[in-house]
């Protein structure tokens, strides 16, 4: 049974590279901030995956829960931000009102 959850945690790894390509060369920031956020939910599977393997689950869970909490907190923190910018594209300029300008 150790050896499907490996099996699984390999093709997860495979998974997260390929997300990592579109997070280097993704052509919006929103499309960066989506593949940063799925690869991190892609590491708590595998860090769950990882405590069935090693027969601590009890530890590895606790880990990927925290690991979730965080990664979600840095998704809503990035949508906030770039919500305030009022601009995502990088060559686009802001519309944030210049003092009356």
């Amino acid at each position: 049974m150790e050896n499907y959850f490996l099996y699984i945690a390999i093709f997860m790894c495979v998974l997260v590279l390929l997300a990592l390509y579109r997070g280097a060369a993704g052509p919006t920031v929103l499309d960066r901030i989506i593949a940063i956020s799925a690869i991190g939910t892609k590491t708590t599977v595998i860090l769950a995956l990882m405590g069935f393997i090693y027969r601590r689950s009890d530890m590895f869970l606790d880990i990927s829960l925290a690991y979730a909490i965080l990664n979600f907190i840095a998704t809503i923190a990035a949508a906030k931000f770039f919500r305030s910018r009022k601009s995502i594209n990088p060559g686009e300029r802001c519309s944030i009102d210049e003092g009356g300008k």
